[in-house]
């Protein structure tokens, strides 16, 4: 199954809004807070920089940067119409903030126009990384900074003991949802090759034991595999149902590391 982050629009609009509120729900979890306000501190920002956000799906991260920036110019580019219809409404609040619709690998900037330049959560679903990784090197000023931060999807689980049958619920999600789940393994060399400096790489583990934010993987997975054949309605249901049997009774284990590079172009 082909990754639906490739092309967002066409899988649809409920597609859009479910993952609009996960989305959401992630980034208001206190790890990806903590992962977001930590890279942000680290970028020399003044009131007259200009701050890129490619992939801003609905805008989550971008309101983020927006309100850590302000007054700061913040542009989030999306592919996906509907991503960016949901970001506009959401971030209406942020004055400093706008969005567009925009590849990655053709950003309608002028070369050497932007101060930093960020990518959460990107990479892992483009077919060709290196390419937004040099279309950021293009756009980026002399000495600006690349940020990108992602999951390695290769470490990801929803397990509690062996076979534990949640867990293929992850690794479906990771086969269907994911295009490369070894990404961040290759974050570093794909900047030194495109010419930049790493100066930081951090990496932080995201434990889910409360809450609903890994509920999707469960309740998508599962849907695909219904539609495939594979598994029937009763054993899709009873999955969702362990998911919640588990949030109930505090049982629940979701684990997903994240890594934030942040290199700088020449000067």
């Amino acid at each position: 199954m082909a990754d639906p982050f490739q092309d967002v629009d066409a899988a649809g609009a409920d597609f859009i809004k479910v993952f609009a509120n996960a989305m959401d729900a992630r980034q208001a979890s206190p790890i990806m807070e903590q992962i977001v306000a930590t890279y942000l501190a680290k970028l020399p920002i003044t009131a007259e920089s200009l701050i890129v956000e490619v992939g801003a799906g609905a805008g989550a991260v971008s309101r983020r940067i927006a309100a850590h920036a302000d007054p700061a110019h913040v542009i989030g580019f999306e592919p996906s119409e509907g991503f960016v219809r949901e970001a506009k409404g959401r971030g209406s609040a942020h004055s400093n903030l706008r969005f567009e619709a925009a590849d990655g690998t053709a950003l309608p900037l002028e070369d050497c126009s932007v101060d930093h330049l960020i990518m959460h959560t990107v990479l892992t679903h483009v077919t060709d990384p290196k390419a937004l990784i040099h279309e950021a090197v293009r756009v980026l000023k002399p000495k600006g900074h690349l940020v990108v931060c992602d999951s390695d999807f290769s470490k990801a689980t929803l397990s509690s003991f062996p076979n534990d049958p949640l867990d293929a619920c992850a690794r479906e999600f990771v086969t269907s949802f994911v295009t490369d789940p070894f990404i961040v393994a290759k974050l570093s060399p794909m900047l030194l090759e495109a010419g930049m400096t790493v100066t930081d790489f951090d990496m932080q583990s995201r434990v889910v034991a409360d809450g609903e934010q890994m509920l999707q993987w469960v309740t998508e997975t599962t849907k695909g595999m219904v539609a495939r054949g594979d598994i029937g309605q009763p054993l899709a249901d009873a999955l969702v149902d362990e998911y919640h049997r588990r949030l109930k009774a505090g049982s629940l284990y979701g684990y997903q590391a994240f890594a934030t590079a942040i290199a700088q172009k020449a000067g």
